[in-house]
């Protein structure tokens, strides 16, 4: 069964640090970090692919945000630093076996739980 499984969000104050944690079960082309804010759309955040580990981040976390992954555990990592208010979402993991088209959410096929983030003032 495959399986993506979120961990490390919780409540920090502005500037703080989280690190969010995604254990995978299958072998993916590329992975990725998507978060959703109450009451607006799917937004990517990090991707990160698996043959060479060449990765993208959204304008709004560069500098301030880390993807890595770790294949020989099967883990991938989104390391958050200097953590905003406007970064609070569900941040999810998700996984595909094929190309995709950057940030777009539908490419992917298998999806975590989601892990909550929220960044306090």
């Amino acid at each position: 069964q495959v399986e993506l499984v979120e961990s490390g969000g919780g409540s920090v104050q502005a500037g703080g640090s989280l690190r969010l944690s995604c254990k995978y079960s299958d072998n993916y082309y590329v992975m990725a970090w998507f978060r959703q804010a109450p009451g607006k759309g799917s937004e990517g955040v990090a991707t990160i692919y698996d043959l060479n580990g060449r990765n993208y981040l959204d304008d709004s976390v560069k500098g301030r945000f880390t993807i890595t992954q770790d294949k020989a555990e099967r883990m991938m990592y989104l390391q958050m630093n200097n953590l905003k208010p406007e970064d609070t979402a569900m941040y999810f993991c998700a996984a595909a076996r094929n190309a995709v088209r950057l940030w777009r959410a539908d490419d992917f096929e298998d999806w975590g739980q989601g892990t909550q983030v929220t960044v306090s003032s």
